[in-house]
């Protein structure tokens, strides 16, 4: 008698020590990055080409916006705690292209919470789109989004598209996904104050340079204007970003790195438009020993 009730008493005990484990996978939680480490000094936004960011927080939570696979661009293997994606195009929803989503030899995806990744815009029939709003809050990260069009004929050509707000930090990150419209009044006050704006400005299936403009200064950021999604060397499908530059006063090009650092803290008179670069600086060769 006295082993079973011991028995019962070491299983209760287990059971409530694997508790928190499994409230940790509970959704509204944020998952604990694979290396904890204390608060950084700075958010860090990171661009690969296209409408693929990543932008790490001061926690190190790493949240990926438009994941793709384009072979120009390297095929970049980026690490995600959360994914947003503004509209099923293969060039911004290749979830399976992060490291530990990646497919299996059995072609199927690597195992990963489902809750992690958030979809703008959802297709539960082919040929038939549907928004998908999100208002969300994980730990200390707001997320939500904004329906829009990824043309100027309300989605007849290209469908729908999904803008992501991020709020964490005490900053606002706007990823507008693939717009393709200049914002109404109304779009411009759901989106709300911004302080760091990623943008399309390659028109042909989205806003051209002369269009992001406006665009800029409907939603007014305070800190930077990201562009995305132009046409590179080797990937010429999109016009240049030179129409969305010209003319700007305050321009930082920062071509030999695809990282942005921002401070928490960071003030501005102007927002400053900066162009990353893509490509990650080829590694040193060892030196040889004599």
């Amino acid at each position: 008698m006295f082993r079973i009730l011991v028995g019962r008493v070491v299983f209760v005990v287990l059971g409530l020590c694997s508790l928190p484990h499994f409230a940790a996978q509970a959704r509204g939680q944020e998952p604990k990055p694979e290396e904890p480490k204390k608060d950084a000094v700075a958010l860090k936004l990171r661009w690969y080409g296209q409408s693929f960011f990543q932008l790490e927080t001061l926690k190190g939570f790493k949240i990926v916006f438009d994941p793709h696979a384009i072979p120009v661009f390297g095929r970049p293997l980026v690490k995600a705690d959360y994914v947003l994606i503004s509209h099923p195009h293969n060039d911004h929803n290749l979830v399976e292209a992060l490291e530990g989503r990646e497919p299996k030899k059995d072609g199927k995806a690597a195992a990963k919470m489902d809750s992690d990744v958030y979809h703008g815009v959802v297709e539960p029939k082919p040929g038939r789109q549907e928004w998908k709003p999100v208002d969300e809050k994980r730990g200390q990260i707001r997320f939500r989004n904004l329906g829009t069009f990824h043309d100027a004929v309300n989605g007849l050509q290209r469908g729908k598209n999904s803008v992501w707000i991020v709020e964490v930090d005490g900053l606002v990150f706007c990823h507008l996904g693939d717009l393709g419209h200049e914002l109404t009044p109304e779009q411009v006050k759901a989106i709300g104050k911004v302080d760091v704006l990623m943008i399309p400005v390659g028109g042909i299936y989205t806003l051209n340079g002369d269009q992001a403009k406006t665009v800029v200064e409907q939603i007014k950021p305070r800190l930077y204007v990201l562009p995305m999604h132009y046409g590179v060397p080797g990937f010429d499908d999109l016009l240049g970003p030179e129409e969305f530059l010209g003319g700007q006063k305050n321009v930082k090009k920062m071509t030999n790195t695809n990282e942005l650092v921002i401070a928490p803290d960071q003030k501005a008179d102007t927002p400053t438009v900066v162009l990353l670069g893509w490509t990650k600086e080829a590694p040193k060769e060892p030196k040889k020993l004599p």
